[in-house]
């Protein structure tokens, strides 16, 4: 059941004993985890005390979704880490995630950090288009089973590699994402290193190619959650390829700058370019980085 078209939602701290309790209650509904994987409130509480940033989404008084964060260090200078965004199923046609990371961006500027960073399965076509593509973060840095390879959460059935993403709030990438300017590239001469072939199984080419060029791209399913629903044996190979291209990208020097979707007639999938722009501050990927 999909909630009101004209739902008004309230983006703010929280900050109360009873509101964290929801946050709790909200990651085992939305995420299908068992208490002992839950963020608790004292965690939250101490997190939010020493300048963490905790904002809850309301509908009138109920709260649908949630973003979580806490200062970090990496590569020499101070970053906000967003570690848990979620809305409600029936509110993900609202924009929410989108209001909660703005609201996020607004905070962590106060407190004088201009670089925010998380992570997501980079098999996720919805959540790669709204961080590369709405909000212009880049990415050099593939963990493999960062949560281990036994997660207990539904959504966690073809492991748990992560893209560690970085959000760079005053360049000029981020700037334009934000004021809404669409940006197109004609992918056709572009090498892949996976692609999908008409029977839904992805192809992996030669790694050299990620060696010997200037840019590559990459090829996701449009959608990994229906394609893990009717045959977990190919959405695993499609994470078994994908970790390979990842790895081999980000080791030769490239890092992920965008991500396209496609509708062609015979196939409809995602598509991340990767390239050799330094990005922001020379942002290379760091040599004591998880293999």
């Amino acid at each position: 059941m999909n909630a009101a078209a004209d739902v008004q939602i309230t983006i703010r701290d929280i900050e109360t004993i009873d509101e964290m309790r929801l946050v709790e209650e909200l990651q085992k509904e939305i995420w299908g985890i068992p208490d002992l994987d839950v963020v608790p409130v004292y965690h939250l509480a101490a997190a939010v005390a020493s300048g963490g940033i905790l904002l809850g989404a309301f509908d009138a008084d109920e709260m649908v979704g949630f973003a979580y964060g806490f200062v970090g260090h990496e590569r020499g200078i101070t970053v906000h880490h967003s570690h848990m965004l979620a809305v409600k199923s029936e509110y993900r046609s609202h924009d929410i995630g989108y209001k909660l990371k703005h609201e996020q961006r607004i905070r962590v500027l106060t407190q004088g950090i201009k670089v925010m960073t998380w992570t997501f399965d980079p098999l996720q076509s919805l959540n790669a288009y709204f961080n590369f593509a709405k909000l212009g973060v880049i990415a050099d840095q593939y963990y493999v089973d960062f949560y281990g390879a036994d997660a207990a959460s539904f959504l966690h059935r073809n492991g748990t590699d992560r893209l560690w993403v970085s959000w760079h709030f005053d360049t000029e990438r981020s700037t334009k994402k934000l004021d809404g300017a669409i940006q197109t590239q004609n992918l056709a001469d572009v090498p892949r290193l996976v692609t999908a072939k008409e029977t839904g199984e992805p192809f992996v080419a030669d790694p050299d190619i990620a060696r010997s060029s200037a840019q590559v791209a990459i090829e996701i399913p449009a959608d990994i959650n229906a394609m893990e629903g009717k045959d977990i044996q190919l959405a695993r190979a499609w994470r078994i390829a994908t970790r390979k291209a990842f790895t081999d990208a980000l080791d030769a020097g490239l890092i992920v700058e965008d991500f396209y979707r496609t509708g062609e007639p015979t196939r409809s999938i995602g598509v991340y370019v990767l390239g050799r722009d330094p990005g922001p501050m020379n942002w290379k990927v760091k040599e004591e980085r998880a293999k």
